[in-house]
């Protein structure tokens, strides 16, 4: 029996690591790699723990902690945070493990310990990122006063309505999710969110990374798309600045 047992584990473990190994090659398989423009951006900003950093010219007193997408190159989205460190925010990208926010939605402790100096601080996130930046604000009311969804929406399960949290929701038309997804999560948001569309926007242009499947065909640039978002943030890191 004992024989029998050993040999059954035996056969148990080496299931789970093929099935790891295999769940790694696909995670890098279908990776969605950032454009060059951006990798040369994100090298310059990436600090000794792995973070890609855009602070503004003067001293911050709002910061930014970012979310990437599922499987999309982190360094995707350094143009768009370097657009909003122009603006007056500490914007920090925070990697994550197999570049899938569910394994470290917890992340974003770290950022703001590191910067006590900073007043007030936002978590936001694209696609998945932004899924599981709306957990962490379920897991952490108090840590953060505001969140930012790009293309983005919290899980049927994460209720965070009464959090005392201000929310923006920016998504554009010709996303391949169709937008009366985005409205029916406001429920699960705080009164008050406010719900951009971006005409002609699709999902990947958030980032600086190729098409996306099953994404729509935008009919405006991803500058102008870019632009747009940036402004909604930095609207809302007006609303929690203000008394």
């Amino acid at each position: 029996m004992n024989r029998k047992l050993k040999l059954a584990g035996a056969v148990v473990g080496a299931l789970l690591v093929i099935a790891a190994v295999g769940f790694f090659v696909w995670t890098r398989a279908a990776r969605y790699e950032a454009f060059p423009e951006a990798i040369a951006l994100a090298d310059d900003a990436r600090t000794e723990q792995g973070w890609y950093v855009f602070e503004p010219d003067a001293e911050p007193s709002t910061g930014f902690i970012f979310y990437p997408g599922g499987l999309v190159d982190p360094a995707a989205y350094a143009p768009l945070m370097r657009l909003l460190s122009d603006g007056g925010l500490l914007s920090v990208i925070v990697p994550m493990p197999l570049d899938l926010a569910v394994f470290g939605i917890s992340r974003a402790d770290d950022v703001i310990e590191a910067y006590p100096d900073v007043d007030r601080w936002m978590v936001g996130g694209h696609s998945l990122g932004g899924a599981m930046a709306a957990q962490y604000v379920g897991g952490h009311p108090d840590a953060v006063d505001g969140l930012a969804f790009l293309a983005a929406y919290p899980s049927e399960s994460t209720d965070i309505s009464a959090a005392p949290v201000a929310v923006v929701s920016v998504y554009g038309t010709e996303d391949g999710v169709a937008g009366d997804v985005f409205e029916a999560s406001l429920v699960r948001l705080p009164d008050g969110t406010d719900l951009e569309v971006i005409e002609g926007g699709n999902h990947a242009q958030f980032g600086h990374y190729g098409p996306q499947k099953g994404d729509g065909i935008a009919t405006i640039s991803r500058e102008v798309q870019q632009q747009r978002t940036t402004n909604a943030i930095l609207d809302l890191a007006g609303r929690i600045q203000s008394p």
